[in-house]
């Protein structure tokens, strides 16, 4: 029988949680370096093409810049999460495919190994509506939360969502529109979405596994 989650079944139009860890749950981000690496590919995927860039640059910026919209992120030592919206109902297959190889690529070759990366084929699981959108993105920036309590330092896009920072290739905007209307929001008299993520007593209903070292 197939993994929870493993088997994909996509649609146009929709937001997907994608999520794996390393193989025999190893690590897969040993240093800042790794992280940067990861984020610089995500990047140069999710970037329009600018004036200036190499050939070769070229061919990989905005390779999915028309398909894919990257709504949240969480990296941690052993696994990742990403929430993405596909225009496409094959965009995430292709976009995913690329972004894992070349990772472990990159890896294996900077640490001298050689085999999978990752467990397994990543795990997916279709937003399907406002309230588990929001649960989402509250799970993930949660993450890193018994490792380090600065949430805003950790490697995800809660500095983002917080008005910190300010990253060109990440569409915080879907979400936040839902939570600024959210009935739910508004029925508990949440006033941030900072208050949302660390205040706000009720968990996260999410269906993913605890992915701890």
């Amino acid at each position: 029988m197939p993994a929870k989650n493993s088997v994909k079944f996509y649609l146009d139009n929709s937001i997907y949680h994608i999520y794996n860890r390393g193989v025999e749950k190893r690590v897969i981000f040993q240093d800042d370096q790794d992280y940067k690496v990861f984020l610089s590919y995500l990047k140069e995927y999710l970037s329009p093409t600018s004036q200036g860039s190499t050939l070769r640059y070229r061919s990989l910026q905005s390779k999915y810049y028309d398909e894919i919209e990257l709504l949240a992120f969480c990296l941690m030592p052993n696994h990742f999460h990403l929430i993405i919206k596909q225009k496409d109902r094959n965009s995430i297959k292709k976009f995913t495919q690329s972004l894992f190889t070349r990772y472990s690529m990159y890896f294996n070759k900077r640490y001298d190994r050689v085999g999978a990366l990752f467990q397994g084929i990543y795990k997916a699981t279709n937003a399907i509506n406002e309230d588990y959108l929001l649960d989402l993105t509250k799970y993930i920036h949660l993450n890193p939360i018994k490792r380090d309590k600065n949430l805003t330092g950790a490697y995800s896009s809660y500095s983002d969502y917080l008005g910190l920072t300010n990253t060109a290739w990440l569409n915080k905007h879907i979400v936040m529109d839902k939570f600024d209307t959210n009935h739910l929001i508004v029925h508990k008299k949440i006033k941030s979405y900072k208050d949302f993520v660390e205040n706000f007593k009720n968990e996260p209903n999410i269906d993913a596994p605890n992915f701890e070292l």
